[in-house]
C-alpha cells in the first residue's frame, strides 16, 4: 500500500474535528494512553435498571486488553478498567453471593481493602451477542481512587474487574483505523 493510499484517503463520513474525540470513538480507531498505542476492538453499551446508561470500549495492545467506560452523572466520569481473576479476591467470593445472593460488605484484594459503594442490575447490548442480563457489584478504596467490580451473569458466572477514574485529556492521538 502507498503512502497515498494509506494517508491520502478522506473518509466522507468522518469530520476530524467533530468526530475524533473520545466519546466518538468506534472499533478501528487508535488511541495513545499511558505511553501506548490502543486499538479499539469492541463497544458496548450498558443500560441499568435505574435509567443510567454507559459505554464501553475495549482497548487492545499486543496481548493486554483494557476497558474504556464513558458514564454521564452530573458530569461525565471516564474510568478504566481490566479483567482481574476470582481468585484474586480473598475468600470464595462466587460461593459467598450463590449462598447469600450477596457479597459481603468489604472484600480484600491484592492485600487492599475494598468496601461496597452501589450494586444493581442491567443489561449489556452486543454485536454480537444481543441482549444479556447481569447484576453487579461495585467495591471503592479508601482513597476512591481504585474500584473492583464484580458481575454475576446467569446463577453461576462470575467475572471481575479492577479499575481506576481517568481523564478524558489523558488520552491523545485519535486516529480512525484504515478500513
Amino acid at each position: 500500500m502507498s503512502f497515498k493510499e494509506l494517508f491520502g484517503r478522506k473518509s466522507p463520513d468522518l469530520d476530524p474535528l467533530a468526530d475524533l474525540v473520545l466519546s466518538k470513538l468506534k472499533v478501528g480507531y487508535f488511541v495513545d494512553f499511558d505511553m501506548n498505542t490502543w486499538e479499539v476492538t469492541d463497544y458496548n453499551t450498558y443500560a441499568f435498571d435505574d435509567g443510567y446508561q454507559t459505554q464501553e470500549w475495549e482497548l487492545t495492545a499486543g496481548h493486554e486488553k483494557q476497558y474504556l467506560e464513558r458514564s454521564e452523572d452530573d458530569e461525565v466520569l471516564w474510568t478504566l478498567s481490566r479483567k482481574l481473576p476470582l481468585g484474586a479476591i480473598e475468600g470464595n467470593i462466587s460461593k459467598q453471593i450463590i449462598d447469600n445472593e450477596d457479597p459481603p460488605s468489604q472484600i480484600t484484594c491484592k492485600g487492599k481493602t475494598y468496601y461496597l459503594d452501589e450494586s444493581g442490575a442491567g443489561n449489556i447490548r452486543q454485536a454480537e451477542h444481543g441482549r444479556q442480563e447481569f447484576i453487579y457489584w461495585t467495591f471503592i478504596d479508601e482513597t476512591d481512587e481504585h474500584f473492583v467490580t464484580i458481575e454475576q451473569w446467569g446463577e453461576r458466572e462470575f467475572e471481575a474487574s479492577e479499575g481506576r477514574p481517568v481523564e478524558e485529556y489523558q488520552f491523545t492521538n485519535i486516529l480512525p483505523g484504515i478500513n
